[in-house]
């Protein structure tokens, strides 16, 4: 391998959107090997040499659409062949945390890499697909991958990065084979579930106040159940059967013998 292209659109304005995952994984790589990138205008690009192994690393500056016109001219100018190339870009079939290698392919819609097969004359250059998703609908995809990803789908496709450049060494080294072979027994990284947020409609739950106890009084009795209160009054008052009794008992005493106070007399 002689030549690693990362392809994005140049500017602040697209330096966090998805468009722009082939730039990440270049800039990280170069930040990791002390690699300084600078403008050279001759190639219309950001240009940098890996010290260690002499290969050269290049960001496209002249937008996605014509990402071709740099690298066929660093290529011609330093003889490089497509089989000599890789290009790192963002890849719409897979989802946020894959990554995948392989040599060779159309381009799939994507227009920095149409434009590089079109300027160089051949599809047979390597490429480092990450994984950004799909919108769901081919007419949503352009406004898809100018935007920024969630949160948790940058964390994911920042994990991918990280897969990538740990066999990169073996890139270097031409054993692409087997760079291939760790890279894809790898498991993909799911992106974390985003934390939950209140509606704003929803209005926290205010506490739930315990009442206490009011404590009983020693001079008032404990209020008992309705049956002790039947026992209780029982003892008060007499039943009212008693006073009946005796009362029909004294009107019986006029009628029996002895009772009659005049007898007595």
């Amino acid at each position: 391998m002689k030549l690693i292209v990362g392809l994005g659109n140049p500017g602040d304005r697209y330096a966090a959107t998805r468009h722009n995952a082939g730039f990440w994984l270049v800039e990280r790589f170069a930040a990791e090997s002390h690699t300084t990138l600078r403008k050279d205008a001759k190639f219309e690009a950001l240009v940098g040499r890996h010290e260690a192994s002499g290969i050269w690393l290049m960001l496209p500056q002249s937008h996605m659409n014509l990402s071709g016109k740099p690298v066929q001219m660093l290529a011609s100018f330093f003889r490089i062949a497509p089989a000599d190339i890789l290009v790192a870009h963002d890849e719409l079939d897979f989802p946020p945390g894959t990554v995948r290698m392989k040599q060779g392919g159309g381009a799939a819609g994507h227009n920095g890499l149409k434009d590089i097969s079109a300027r160089i004359a051949s599809h047979e250059y390597w490429r480092l697909r990450i994984g950004i998703g799909h919108p769901g609908d081919r007419r949503l995809v352009t406004d898809y991958v100018l935007h920024k990803p969630a949160l948790e789908e940058r964390a994911a496709i920042d994990a991918a990065i990280g897969q990538a450049l740990e066999v990169l060494p073996l890139v270097l080294a031409g054993d692409q084979q087997g760079a291939m072979l760790k890279l894809h027994s790898r498991q993909p990284v799911e992106p974390a579930a985003p934390p939950e947020k209140p509606r704003k409609s929803e209005k926290p739950e205010a506490p739930v106040k315990v009442a206490r106890a009011e404590p009983v009084e020693k001079s008032k009795p404990a209020a008992k159940s309705g049956k002790s209160d039947k026992a209780e009054a029982g003892k008060a008052e007499p039943p009212a059967e008693a006073g009946k009794a005796g009362g029909f008992g004294s009107f019986l005493k006029k009628f029996l013998p002895g009772s009659d106070p005049a007898r007595k007399k």
